[in-house]
């Protein structure tokens, strides 16, 4: 955030540098919110053809340069202040928790200004931005934002034996590129310009390896299927090699049949009549690996519970074998494969109903969640109460609600809740608040620079909370009891059951996971 009035701000476009004064970059910023109200406020309606593509050219190139004033905006906010002091754990959160955006739009244009604004060196002296040519081209308006994301993407993608004189010479070719061509165009050329570069180029090392190694999962489909994607360091694929030789060999690990074979050798009969494509029988020997490293009990503890598949559910869906689970990670699971995968390893149970169990109030005998209260805060919270946070439960720490356990807190269900590591660390004086609503909802109250009024609670991991009614009765949830148990078969269903009750982490009556 700027200091004083009397601030003296430094600003780089192209080879010239300005200096304005706060007082003076506030009046300019007050004469464009004027002039966009004066656009919004003309009437086009007499306006000929000639005379909008005139407006519409003008519009499009003032669109494209104003990304060139956010970039110096954003680029002397995080010199001036930082993202804990603005209340958040990051950057990306300060921008999309204030401007309500998403993070990977907030990562974008971070990323674009840490590209393409100017920049201090360590005794505060100006620097060029880190892609000099394509800042100049854009404070012009001569490329579009998707110009922007293209370079970026070519520059990055130039090999790391490229010198820096290269790297420049070969960015300022690529933004001319774009100056008079479209994105795919622009692409075509840097992929083009990048093959002529080098088409043999040295020996990839081990730098090059690390940065490329990585695992990636996209979001669930509709249909439950989830798609992963890996660049496997040669050690990695080494590993899975031999590992897919044993348990991907035809007539290992089917599901198709009675006895699946997962040791040993399997018979000529499964071999015969193992049907699957190669694709499928690696997919099959992932899950049987995976089956196996649970069960063996070595994977050690997980924020105080054992490395498991933990499932929520209702009882409604368990009993009828219809319906969805959903896990700590934010996997929706058909009930079907719930009740394959308990049969296959030890697992968690809780009921949200007047059954007796484990207690769950500790008051201040202990600090820390016992085993029994994570996994009903699990089946409540879903993950991180944070609003906009996407961490799910496997991920989580307990948090004291109310009240600190160093202030007087006490760790009792109703006055805990789920909370990643680092949103844990932002409840703090003068930062984020959390409160516990009449539902059992935790409320996080964001510090003042972050306040915009927006909603205190958090409904990624349990979107089933926007459907319950708002007039519904607040105390039917707060004499609901939770209690852990060990077996389905020990819970107990009231008469008063609703069948069409939606399902996942929310405490009515019947709730189990």
């Amino acid at each position: 955030m700027l200091r004083s009035s009397t601030q003296r701000d430094r600003k780089l476009v192209g080879d010239r540098t300005y200096v304005r004064s706060v007082s003076e970059v506030q009046r300019v910023v007050a004469g464009l919110r004027a002039a966009v109200d004066a656009v919004l406020s003309c009437s086009l309606d007499r306006s000929t053809a000639a005379e909008v593509v005139e407006l519409l050219d003008e519009l499009e190139n003032a669109g494209c340069r104003l990304p060139a004033a956010q970039h110096r905006a954003l680029a002397r906010l995080q010199v001036e202040t930082s993202a804990v002091q603005m209340g958040a754990k990051n950057w990306k959160d300060v921008l999309a928790i204030r401007y309500r955006i998403s993070g990977s739009e907030a990562n974008r244009r971070l990323s674009e200004a840490a590209l393409l604004a100017p920049r201090q060196s360590m005794a505060g002296e100006p620097l060029p931005p880190v892609l000099p040519a394509t800042a100049a081209a854009q404070a012009q308006g001569r490329i579009t934002p998707e110009h922007v994301d293209v370079i970026r993407k070519a520059v990055d993608d130039l090999p790391g034996f490229v010198d820096a004189t290269t790297r420049e010479q070969f960015e300022a070719e690529v933004v001319r590129i774009a100056t008079g061509a479209g994105p795919k165009a622009t692409r075509d050329a840097a992929e083009l310009e990048l093959f002529l570069l080098d088409q043999d180029g040295p020996e990839p090392d081990d730098a090059d390896r690390v940065r490329k190694r990585g695992l990636t999962k996209s979001p669930q489909r509709r249909d439950g299927m989830t798609q992963w994607r890996a660049d496997l360091t040669p050690e990695a694929a080494a590993v899975w090699e031999a590992i897919f030789a044993k348990y991907a060999a035809p007539g290992m690990c089917n599901p198709d049949d009675d006895e699946p074979c997962v040791s040993g050798t399997p018979s000529q009969a499964q071999i015969d009549n193992d049907h699957r494509s190669l694709a499928q029988r690696q997919h099959d020997a992932l899950v049987a690996v995976g089956r196996i490293a649970l069960m063996s009990g070595e994977l050690g503890q997980l924020n105080g519970l054992p490395v498991t598949v933990i499932v929520r559910t209702t009882l409604q869906d368990l009993e009828s074998r219809a319906g969805i689970g959903t896990t700590g990670g934010g996997t929706r699971l058909p009930i079907r494969d719930v009740i394959r995968l308990g049969s296959h390893a030890s697992h968690y149970l809780a009921v949200f109903d007047r059954a007796t169990g484990a207690a769950l109030d500790l008051f201040r005998t202990r600090r820390v969640a016992s085993a029994a209260q994570r996994i009903m805060l699990i089946a409540r919270d879903g993950g991180c109460t944070k609003p906009g946070c996407p961490v799910g439960a496997y991920g989580c720490q307990v948090h004291h609600v109310t009240q600190d356990w160093a202030d007087g807190g006490l760790t009792n269900i109703d006055d805990l809740g789920l909370a990643c590591p680092p949103d844990n660390r932002s409840v703090a004086p003068g930062g984020w608040t959390t409160s516990m609503s009449p539902r059992h909802d935790v409320e996080w109250t964001p510090p003042p620079n972050l306040d915009t009024g927006q909603t205190r609670i958090n409904t990624h991991h349990t979107p089933e909370r926007l459907l319950r009614p708002p007039d519904e009765d607040e105390g039917n949830d707060a004499a609901a009891q939770t209690h852990p148990i060990g077996d389905a078969t020990e819970a107990r269903s009231p008469s008063t059951s609703d069948p069409s009750q939606p399902g996942g982490p929310a405490p009515p009556d019947n709730e189990a996971a």
